[in-house]
């Protein structure tokens, strides 16, 4: 019976109550007593829910899915199953927006001629030897930031590393200072990095020496600068 009352009430203002119980062959006595009906201690919760779920929401600019907005409802102390946010947020048809992640590729460019010392090979005998790099792009609330590293490929670790929020070459310097300072490096070691048109000032050839460090960036077509460890 409680359906009945639900769909008279949301038709109300399409059609006399009267006459829609005539057709649902119930009284109106039924449907005035279910109106005035105290709600449900179940039936508040649920609201006092449904609010804050909206609030969450907007505030995360349509982006939390019920994950995220159960998440948030426990650090404010708000006691709810995954599983109910998830209804609540079906009710309220709250869908949240996941943009398609931005993915920065390197620019082409002509660095000059460029030796190969790798020759593909990105094993070494010895630590300090030959390191390889690469700039990872961080997207944050505030915009991007880069991480450049730097990577021994003797054991595989990384021993040199910087972040900043430009891609101009003192962010590779900084990663390949930070390596010498924390790491004895062999003179002539060779650093061989993805190559990036904005590390390299035009005209400049590829290969730059950084603390006694051979810094190699191969063309952007060179298989070498793909080849995984």
């Amino acid at each position: 019976m409680s359906a009945k009352h639900e769909l008279i009430d949301a038709e109300k203002a399409n059609y006399p109550i009267a006459k829609m119980y005539e057709w649902a062959e119930a009284s109106t006595s039924g449907y005035y007593e279910w109106r005035d009906r105290p709600a449900s201690a179940t039936a508040t919760r649920r609201e006092h829910l449904k609010k804050l779920i909206t609030a969450i929401f907007e505030n995360s600019d349509h982006t939390y899915g019920y994950r995220r907005v159960h998440a948030q409802l426990l650090r404010q102390g708000e006691q709810a199953s995954p599983e109910l946010v998830r209804e609540l947020m079906r009710e309220l048809d709250l869908i949240a927006c996941q943009p398609r992640p931005y993915r920065p590729t390197t620019t082409p460019g002509d660095p000059g001629p460029i030796p190969d010392l790798v020759n593909r090979d990105f094993s070494a005998e010895a630590p300090g030897q030959k390191m390889v790099g690469d700039i990872t792009y961080i997207q944050t609330w505030e915009g991007w930031l880069y991480l450049a590293t730097v990577i021994d490929c003797y054991h595989k670790a990384c021993i040199g590393y910087a972040i900043a929020d430009h891609l101009r070459a003192d962010l590779v310097i900084d990663a390949l200072t930070m390596a010498a300072r924390n790491y004895p490096l062999a003179q002539g070691a060779i650093f061989h990095s993805d190559y990036a048109e904005h590390c390299v000032k035009p005209g400049k050839c590829g290969v730059a020496c950084v603390g006694g460090v051979r810094w190699l960036i191969p063309r952007l077509n060179d298989p070498a600068g793909y080849r995984r460890l």
